[in-house]
């Protein structure tokens, strides 16, 4: 029998689906303190490993002495590469398809790398037995300037690749060249410059900078001699490609490599790649028979893990009088340390930067990225974005403020002048991507009211008028369009594996189901925001909807959750697995309600019969006789499996504002007012949205304001720790204010594009927009970060404006 008639309004708000902004299902277990994280993994037998680092960043090893560390009670093995060779596990592949050092081959190419490893009873027995490894070192000459490592004379870093002119991403020009690669028509750029009325040229580093989540790298592995499986725990934003990995590193067949990636304490694009202490760890238990545990400390975190950025850029613009832009030209020396570890598509060596067009409708362009080898840490992770899209949303918005200035233009009319006009969408950038919408006429007119643009350039000049006036005041304005999904088989893979996500929907007879996705939470809200989608594309409420992911012994095969494609590729297999269900549920609901399906209307949680609101049947119903009495013929069950390939990336976007005082006197930067409006097309659930956009607003302003990972000429890094490295809590964080628009993706099932990486992607820029705009009645352009106040007061100390 039917449950009584509730109002549509009643059913929609019971039913918490998309658009809802319903508290995370995460929450209670984790203010709880009932998280389950890897160092939370303990087994019996389990051993402890700690990794002998290198004190030095280039040097030959002439000996290794394990015997003190072997006599102390407790320690079980100290392994070095020599032990490795034999299982030929020394040198592990990376994603960019270079090759990687698991412990050091007779040499050390940068300061802290993997040397030997220790297995012991505890933790603090490992510690104190790597203080007893002697190594002894023959120093070599470091080399940490990418200009300087393709100088003719430099060092030869990687002396394995000794004599190989061709890379996996084509000819070698230097013996630390690791690749060039171009994107866009340099015969049509060129010729762009050669007619154009106006030219403009900026030189920008964006430092190296580290994700630094709050929970670091990790992993216990337990190989199970009798049977030849091997379960690992692992923290990894995408545990089915580590699985694939291990398989073929470790010879274990993949039907026997089960990898769970249980909580995760952030990732930020950190925990997508495979670090050798994983490799050592599983090496260690298949020799030893017993689970090894290895846990990283902070210092080992921001010293050896994945890094991002470190791009030296060089931009051009070309444009009429008028302020129209004709052509772009950009060059880009890419600092990836000692082992091409980035994690980007291998079609793409440098990631997709060549969005760098932005939100500009530009005819003619061309970039050209290097990738150098030096002896600093591997890796090259998009942290917090889309494969280097912050590096090119970054030189983009730059380079317009850079001509703005030149041309005596307003920030806001020569972006106004330059954008895609919303009845371009679909449109095809020079570079030849496919935006596919975007209104940023209308998002722009939404902060310039809202802020009131036209009073602050008021007071802005009222204050530069004023000799006396204690603070300087800046405003940036950065509008930003993000390529995210990651992404389409037909251009983006990791090694070999297709970009694809998936989707298992399994409901249940009495009405709840289960979900299980290839992707991987870090915080986003999977649990919740899956769980939503759900309930609109089936009409069973989102609290009795469990998620699952992270097992890949239970979970299809995907992807994992990075570039924000958790929501572009995984929410979209989760809409076509919930049709499927919708479809069968439609037959069944026609068969128990004795009417033809096209007789059949979807209202909320049920299919009624149109016409007659008093007969119908809910999935609740239907679930029921799907494993009760199905129609003859059918198949037991309500259930479906869906593998997502996207036709295309989406493409969200964002308008930032932001307005900074700066202190004559000390050059203390201070937020005024920062505000972000984003569009990210449908919106599943306003409240993680907002959440998701503080974070990545904060951490922007993280990188802008305080963060950088300095090298000395000998390759020290100075700063791995927390000391020295800002991260910056409630007490230093500005306020936020947010907004949006809404502009649907039209090839996505609901129209979604992402959000999490967009507020770091364009916060960056427009903090230092703010502070260079500062300065830029003295004729200042640019900037390099982290605008920290003791370098804001060097410049202006320089430019004649300190009190």
């Amino acid at each position: 029998m039917n449950a009584p008639v509730n109002s549509v309004e009643a059913r929609e708000v019971a039913l918490a689906g998309m658009g809802a902004s319903r508290l995370r299902k995460e929450d209670a277990r984790f203010i709880q303190g009932k998280g389950n994280y890897v160092d939370d993994i303990k087994l019996p037998g389990m051993l402890h490993m700690d990794i002998v680092r290198s004190p030095v960043a280039h040097a030959r090893i002439k000996r290794i002495n394990k015997e003190a560390a072997l006599a102390m009670p407790g320690v079980h093995a100290v392994l070095t590469a020599d032990d490795l060779k034999p299982l030929k596990l020394h040198w592990m592949p990376t994603l960019a398809g270079d090759v990687q050092a698991v412990l050091a081959d007779g040499k050390v190419h940068f300061q802290m790398q993997e040397v030997a490893i220790v297995i012991a009873d505890d933790r603090y027995i490992a510690a104190d037995a790597v203080e007893a490894v002697e190594v002894e070192y023959d120093e070599l000459d470091p080399v940490v300037d990418p200009y300087a490592a393709l100088a003719p004379d430099a060092p030869v870093i990687r002396e394995d690749l000794a004599g190989k002119t061709e890379g996996a991403h084509g000819k070698r020009e230097h013996h630390n060249h690791i690749f060039t690669w171009e994107a866009g028509d340099k015969a049509a750029a060129d010729a762009a410059f050669a007619n154009a009325p106006v030219t403009v040229s900026q030189h920008m580093y964006y430092p190296r900078v580290h994700p630094c989540p709050l929970e670091t790298c990790g992993c216990v592995a337990s190989f199970d001699p009798v049977r030849g499986e091997l379960t690992t725990w692992i923290t990894s934003q995408a545990p089915h490609v580590v699985r694939t990995v291990v398989s073929m590193l470790s010879g274990v067949p993949e039907s026997k490599v089960r990898i769970i990636s249980p909580d995760i304490g952030g990732g930020f694009g950190n925990k997508v790649g495979v670090y050798p202490g994983y490799v050592c760890a599983i090496v260690a238990s298949i020799v030893l028979g017993r689970p090894v545990k290895w846990v990283e400390d902070r210092v080992e975190n921001i010293s050896t893990t994945a890094f991002a950025r470190d791009y030296h850029m060089d931009g051009e613009l070309a444009a009429t009088a008028d302020g129209k832009i004709l052509g772009l030209r950009v060059n880009v020396v890419a600092d990836h340390g000692a082992f091409d570890a980035c994690a980007d598509p291998t079609k793409f060596p440098a990631g997709l930067f060549h969005i760098c067009s932005g939100s500009y409708d530009i005819p003619a362009a061309h970039c050209s990225v290097k990738g150098v080898y030096t002896n600093k840490s591997p890796g090259g992770v998009a942290y917090r974005c889309s494969f280097r899209v912050t590096e090119a949303v970054y030189l983009i918005e730059r380079m317009v403020d850079v001509l703005a200035q030149k041309l005596g233009m307003d920030k806001a009319e020569i972006r106004a002048k330059n954008f895609i006009r919303k009845e371009q969408f679909p449109y095809t950038s020079a570079f030849g991507f496919e935006y596919d919408s975007g209104d940023y006429h209308t998002a722009l007119k939404k902060v310039l009211d809202a802020v009131d643009y036209p009073a602050l350039r008021a007071e802005q000049a009222a204050k530069r008028a004023d000799p006396n006036s204690p603070t300087l005041m800046g405003i940036g304005l950065v509008t930003f369009t993000e390529i995210v999904g990651a992404g389409p088989s037909k251009m983006c893979d990791i090694l070999g594996v297709g970009m694809f996500d998936s989707c298992e929907i399994r409901v249940h007879p009495t009405g709840s189901a289960i979900a299980r996705m290839g992707t991987i939470t870090q915080g986003q809200g999977h649990q919740t925001t899956y769980a939503q989608i759900i309930a609109t594309e089936l009409g069973i409420p989102s609290e009795v909807i469990q998620v699952e992911e992270g097992d890949t012994s239970t979970a299809p095969y995907g992807l994992g959750t990075y570039g924000s494609r958790s929501t572009p590729v995984a929410g979209a297999a989760i809409a076509m697995a919930a049709r499927k269900i919708h479809a069968k549920a439609r037959k069944i609901a026609a068969h128990m309600l004795e009417v033809n399906e096209a007789d059949l209307d979807w209202e909320v949680d049920r299919f009624k019969v149109k016409g007659d609101d008093s007969k119908f049947k809910t999935m609740a119903d239907i679930a029921w006789q799907a494993y009760h009495q199905p129609p003859a013929g059918m198949e037991p069950g309500l259930e479906a499996v869906h593998y997502y390939d996207p036709p295309n990336f989406t493409f969200p976007f964002g308008i930032y504002l932001c307005v900074v005082d700066i202190d004559r006197a000390t050059g203390e930067t201070k937020v005024r007012r920062f505000y972000a409006l984003d569009d990210c097309g449908t919106r599943i659930n306003p409240m993680i949205i907002e959440g998701q956009i503080h974070g990545g607003l904060t951490e922007g302003f993280a990188v802008a304001m305080g963060q950088q990972m300095p090298y000395d000429a000998q390759g020290n890094l100075l700063g791995n720790t927390l000391m020295d490295y800002f991260l910056p809590t409630a007490v230093e964080a500005p306020k936020w204010e947010t907004d949006y628009t809404v502009t649907p993706s039209p090839h996505h099932p609901i129209g979604a594009k992402g959000v999490a990486e967009s507020p770091h992607v364009g916060s960056i820029p427009t903090f230092t927009a703010a502070v260079v705009d500062a300065f830029a009645h003295v004729g200042v352009t640019h900037l390099d970060m982290p605008h920290t106040s003791f370098r804001v007061w060097k410049a202006l100390k320089e430019h004649g404006l300190a009190l």
